[in-house]
């Protein structure tokens, strides 16, 4: 995956570093030699960092429309809000344990009472309540309780408002407050509110299903028509879709992300959806006529970072999307005509969806070529299979998109065969 530099990164470090920054005359102030002032210091820049990481944390939850460009894309800021979230974790046990040291010195029972005081100090017992929360939403993404479960990880992480309310208030109350926390505060549960509410009123589009085509077992393609002026998308990018059919078996209205198959050139919106959850699976029996939510767009892949080099795209299983997308695009002419390999990896030739229509862009776009790669009948793909049909693929640009295990193995053979790590674009839903 690309790491790159990006404009929305100076925001992160801003609300991360400004209220240690602002702080920092008096933490300077109070500091000596003696064990008291160090330890009381570091209680200080412990708890500090832990809440704004927090706040930014929330910020970058609101994911609103478009804004996610800035940050590079909303799979890569859903991966800088997990770091935060995570850090914001270890921070607060930080805090937890330099708050114990701090008087352990003077006895035992004094770190004891100085963790857990007397329950008439409840701006103490915030700070708890709001560390047994973050335990609650944070746990289940951690590797050793499972891969959850979407829609619960997803009911849990709302607790996450409530967490940083009390966080914040425990902050301020036991450190005088000040403009700066005040701003991050609103502005992380304005984040927050926007998300868990506002967004289902202002940010959404509405859609009827106009129709359903099957592509495969388990695959089918969902056409969408806005009611209305609907939303405007660029090859590569996401949305997320809530179903309204009130005959689902599962998944009414459940936001999950899906790829738009379809060029920005065309009047509906198609996304291709594969049977992978029960949402998903309900999913390849929505009714046409029905109703369907749709917020959006999100993401930046494909979009070229070196305009004019080749490009080479790499799709498997309901990864294929974004790259008919593009395809459907160059079609149309709506997307500018460099040329494009792509090599189709699927596991047999039933499982090809989209395949022959695919090689009938191909056969009248000359700047686009397809080709599919059989593991039954290839078995893994090689860099002798790579260089069979794209022979220049290690100056190209590349776009990688499909399972996790599909991305991370043919990354690791591009890199191995000398691509450069700028050149390679990967995109994953996990979690998003």
């Amino acid at each position: 995956m690309r790491r790159k530099f990006h404009p929305g990164d100076l925001l992160i470090v801003a609300v991360v570093l400004l209220p240690l920054l602002w702080a920092a005359p008096g933490l300077i102030a109070a500091l000596d030699s003696s064990w008291a002032a160090i330890s009381s210091v570091l209680v200080r820049v412990s708890g500090i960092l832990a809440l704004s990481t927090f706040a930014a944390a929330a910020l970058l939850s609101a994911r609103v429309p478009r804004t996610d460009r800035w940050f590079g894309g909303q799979v890569r800021l859903w991966e800088i809000h997990k770091l935060l979230g995570f850090s914001a974790f270890l921070l607060v046990m930080a805090h937890v344990v330099l708050l114990a040291l701090m008087t352990l010195p003077v006895s035992v029972e004094r770190s004891v009472t100085t963790l857990f005081p007397a329950i008439v100090q409840w701006d103490v017992w915030l700070g708890w309540f709001a560390f047994v929360l973050m335990v609650v939403f944070i746990a289940p993404t951690f590797g050793f309780f499972g891969h959850p479960h979407y829609q619960r990880w997803k009911s849990l992480h709302r607790l996450s408002g409530p967490a940083f309310l009390l966080a914040l208030v425990h902050g301020t109350v036991l450190a005088p407050a000040t403009a700066i926390w005040w701003l991050l505060g609103i502005l992380a549960l304005a984040a927050v509110a926007w998300r868990l509410f506002f967004s289902r009123l202002l940010g959404r589009h509405r859609y009827t299903v106009d129709s359903v085509t099957p592509l495969a077992r388990d695959v089918v393609e969902i056409n969408l028509k806005a009611q209305g002026q609907g939303m405007a998308w660029q090859p590569g990018q996401f949305v997320y879709l809530s179903p309204l059919d009130p005959q689902l078996e599962a998944g009414i209205n459940e936001e999950h992300p899906y790829t738009v198959a379809s060029d920005d050139s065309d009047t509906h919106m198609r996304i291709g959806v594969k049977a992978i959850g029960d949402a998903t699976a309900a999913l390849q029996h929505v009714r046409p006529g029905t109703e369907a939510e749709v917020e959006g767009p999100y993401g930046t892949f494909l979009e070229a970072q070196q305009p004019g080099r080749g490009r080479l795209w790499l799709g498997g299983g309901i990864g294929i999307t974004p790259f008919v997308a593009g395809a459907r695009a160059m079609r149309a002419g709506s997307s500018e005509a460099v040329d494009t390999v792509l090599l189709y990896l699927a596991d047999r030739p039933e499982r090809a969806y989209y395949l022959d229509e695919l090689k009938t862009i191909a056969e009248a776009t000359p700047a686009f070529t397809a080709h599919v790669h059989y593991f039954n009948e290839h078995g893994v793909l090689t860099a002798d299979y790579l260089r069979a049909h794209c022979p220049d693929f290690a100056e190209r640009e590349v776009f990688i998109c499909g399972p996790p295990g599909m991305i991370s193995y043919v990354d690791r053979l591009l890199r191995d065969e000398g691509v450069p790590p700028e050149r390679l674009h990967t995109e994953a839903f996990d979690f998003l």
